[in-house]
């Protein structure tokens, strides 16, 4: 007999919600604008409408848990610290307003753990007690297992490799350092690689040439490179490059089976991989050799946040 879980993606701009079954299966999903919000409690109690909905078109009379993946969110406390991309300000108790509406387990976590859980539940990860994943996306997350524990360390906020400094004083990142990670590896951090690029050779005659700096996506930088454009695809040597050398120190203190990338600039494949394998593999300890391989997330990418989420009530 199956179960049932739910999985809430909290983003900026949108919440994600979806039943997803045990064996990793989303059965459907439901969609609020979170940007709609000022108010916590009015936002909660509307997500567990549309729970309620979910669970009445599929003819589910009970769930083991709601897992939500949310910006800022601690494991340990159930609730959103301090997240600059939400309307919701301070510290706010999302698995207490949860539990006045449906009494069930609540895990809260950020969404590169979530992320984590969602591949050795679901993903490539299964059986695994050893690896980390990344997250690419406008910023860079990562989450981290260790002895078939995820890391949470004392607050709750273990993990954040996208903010270890990759380059001292380089670029600015909106943790107010300079020359984290994610400033050059997110999909931010590849727009403003292009640029730079695109800036540096005026002579430049491609697909990207054209295009008004203002709407410049990782995307369309992705595109180019797969289409062979020797601009793009040096803007992904330089991204793969430096993300090797993350990866490479990544291991050092880890000792990890593998490594999962996952996110949209992983989805212009081997013109990303096939450098991030070459630098990784040059910066990795030779102690090391042989015993961890990089690879791309199993999870399917239109469901991906949501069963991570839902994977925080398993793991």
């Amino acid at each position: 007999m199956n179960t049932y879980s739910i999985g809430i993606d909290i983003g900026g701009t949108n919440t994600d919600i979806g039943l997803v079954r045990d064996d990793g299966r989303c059965m459907a999903k439901k969609n609020l604008p979170t940007n709609k919000y000022h108010d916590a409690s009015l936002y909660v109690s509307d997500i567990c409408e549309q729970i309620r909905t979910l669970m009445t078109e599929h003819d589910v009379a009970a769930i083991d848990g709601i897992g939500i993946a949310a910006p800022a969110g601690n494991y340990y406390t159930g609730c959103i610290e301090n997240a600059t991309n939400l309307n919701f300000k301070g510290v706010v108790d999302l698995a207490a307003l949860f539990h006045k509406h449906i009494d069930v387990p609540v895990v809260v976590s950020n969404d590169a753990n979530a992320a984590a859980y969602g591949e050795l539940i679901y993903g490539g990860a299964k059986g695994m007690k050893n690896f980390i994943t990344f997250t690419l996306g406008t910023g860079v997350g990562s989450g981290i297992v260790v002895d078939g524990k995820l890391v949470h360390g004392k607050t709750g906020g273990a993990g954040e490799l996208g903010h270890a400094i990759l380059i001292p004083e380089g670029r600015p990142c909106g943790c107010g350092r300079k020359g984290c990670l994610e400033t050059y590896t997110s999909a931010t951090g590849i727009r403003r690689t292009a640029l730079e690029m695109l800036e540096a050779t005026p002579s430049y005659d491609g697909p990207l040439a054209d295009v008004n700096p203002d709407d410049l996506t990782s995307k369309m930088v992705g595109d180019a490179a797969q289409q062979g454009d020797p601009l793009a695809l040096k803007v992904f040597e330089m991204t793969g490059y430096w993300l090797g050398i993350a990866l490479a120190n990544a291991v050092a203190f880890s000792g990890p089976e593998a490594i999962f990338l996952m996110g949209g600039p992983v989805k212009a494949g081997e013109v990303l991989m096939d450098p991030v394998r070459a630098s990784f593999k040059k910066h990795l300890c030779f102690v090391y050799d042989g015993s961890v391989e990089v690879r791309v997330s199993e999870l399917p990418d239109n469901d991906a946040a949501i069963l991570g989420a839902a994977a925080l009530v398993k793991a």
